[in-house]
C-alpha cells in the first residue's frame, strides 16, 4: 500500500513541476509582444531555401530592422552574386536595389506589414496574433507555432510553422508550408540581436547603392558579354509560344517570346547593363514588390519586371492574374537555350 501511496504522491509532484514549468500559448505569445513593443530594433542573420521546381535556390539574409518603419533586408543568391537585391524602407518609401547593377525601383507599397514576410519578426508575431486557430507545442528547445499564412499573391502556401528559442523568444526557423504541409521555403536563422547599434546610413539608398555590404557587389562594369541566353517558362497557364522576335539594341540583343492561348502574355528579355544614373532616379512601379524565388521582382496588376544573371526580364499581360503572373516567371529559368 505504501509503495502505491508513493508511486502516487511522484507522479503528482512531476506534473505539479510540469505545470509549473511549462509556458502556455498565452504566455508565450504575451512575451512575444511585450519584445515587439519595448525592443528599439533588431538585426539578424539567417539562410532561406525556396524550393522552385526541380530546384533549389539559397539566399544568405541580413535583416536590420529599427523601430518603427525602417527596414533593411539583404539577399545574397548564392548563383547569382551580381543578383544579389536589398529590400529597403526609409521615409521615402520603399525600395528594391540591385547594387551590382545600378538599377533601383521605387514602390508606393505598405511592404513588408501587407504580407506575411518569413524572414521579419514581426511579421512572424502578427500572422500568430491575426490567426485564432494557431497551433501551439512545446518542444525541449522551442516553442512552436503552426498558423495561416498570408501571402496575397500565392495560394499556395497557406500554412507556415515557427520555432522560436525558449530561453530568448526570439525566431530560430520558419517553414512555410503547401496544401499538403509539405515545406517549400525553410528560413534558418544563425543569429539574432535585440536593440542594437545601428550604422550611419544604414536606410540610406546612396550607401546601400555604393557600399560593398556584407560581400553584396556594388555597380558591375560595362557587360562585354553581349551574348544572351534565352529562358523559356515551363509554366504556361495554358498558352503556347506562337512566336519569338530578335532585336538589336545597344547592349546586344532583345528577345520577345509572345505566348498565345486562353490567358496570353509576352516575355522580353535583354541583357543589362550597369547605369550610373539611376541611382538617384529609381524606376517608380505602381506595385508590390514579390519575391520569384530566384529574384525579387516588381508586381504590377499587368506586368512583373525581374533582374536575373545580368539578363533583364519582362512580363506584360491583361488576362493573367497576378499569382498566375508569379508562377510563369518564378518558371522562367527551368529551361534555357543558348
Amino acid at each position: 500500500m505504501k509503495k502505491y501511496v508513493s508511486i502516487g504522491i511522484i507522479a503528482l509532484l512531476i506534473l505539479l513541476l510540469a505545470a509549473c514549468g511549462e509556458k502556455s500559448k498565452e504566455d508565450v505569445v504575451q512575451k512575444l509582444e511585450g519584445t515587439l513593443e519595448d525592443m528599439s530594433g533588431y538585426q539578424a542573420q539567417a539562410s532561406m531555401s525556396l524550393k522552385t521546381g526541380e530546384d533549389s535556390q539559397t539566399y544568405k539574409i541580413d535583416i536590420t530592422h529599427k523601430k518603427k518603419d525602417y527596414y533593411r533586408v539583404l539577399l545574397k543568391n548564392e548563383k547569382d552574386e551580381e543578383g544579389s537585391q536589398i529590400i529597403l524602407r526609409n521615409d521615402d518609401g520603399v525600395f528594391v536595389l540591385t547594387p551590382a547593377l545600378n538599377k533601383s525601383f521605387k514602390f508606393q507599397s505598405e511592404w513588408p506589414m501587407n504580407s506575411s514576410q518569413p524572414y521579419l519578426f514581426q511579421s512572424l508575431v502578427q500572422d500568430i496574433l491575426s490567426d485564432s486557430d494557431a497551433a501551439f507545442k512545446s518542444t525541449e528547445n522551442h516553442f512552436v507555432f503552426e498558423t495561416k499564412t498570408n501571402y496575397q499573391n500565392n495560394n499556395n502556401l497557406p500554412f507556415q510553422e515557427i520555432f522560436f528559442d525558449k530561453k530568448s523568444y526570439t525566431p530560430v526557423m520558419v517553414k512555410v508550408l503547401d496544401k499538403d504541409k509539405k515545406p517549400l521555403i525553410e528560413v534558418e536563422f544563425s543569429g539574432f540581436t535585440l536593440n542594437p547599434e545601428f550604422e550611419e546610413g544604414a536606410f540610406e539608398i546612396e550607401k546601400n547603392m555604393t557600399s560593398s555590404l556584407f560581400g553584396i557587389p556594388v555597380m558591375a562594369e560595362e557587360n562585354s558579354d553581349k551574348d544572351l541566353s534565352v529562358f523559356y517558362p515551363t509554366e504556361k497557364a495554358g498558352a503556347e509560344l506562337v512566336e519569338t522576335k530578335e532585336v538589336e539594341i545597344d547592349s546586344g540583343k532583345r528577345v520577345i517570346l509572345s505566348y498565345k492561348g486562353e490567358k496570353s502574355f509576352t516575355i522580353v528579355e535583354e541583357k543589362v547593363d550597369a547605369y550610373p544614373t539611376s541611382t538617384a532616379s529609381p524606376k517608380a512601379v505602381k506595385g508590390e514588390p514579390v519575391s520569384l524565388g530566384f529574384s525579387m521582382g516588381a508586381l504590377t496588376s499587368t506586368s512583373l519586371e525581374w533582374n536575373y544573371n545580368g539578363t533583364s526580364f519582362y512580363l506584360a499581360s491583361e488576362e493573367l492574374t497576378r499569382e498566375e503572373m508569379i508562377e510563369v516567371a518564378s518558371s522562367v529559368l527551368d529551361q534555357q537555350v543558348k
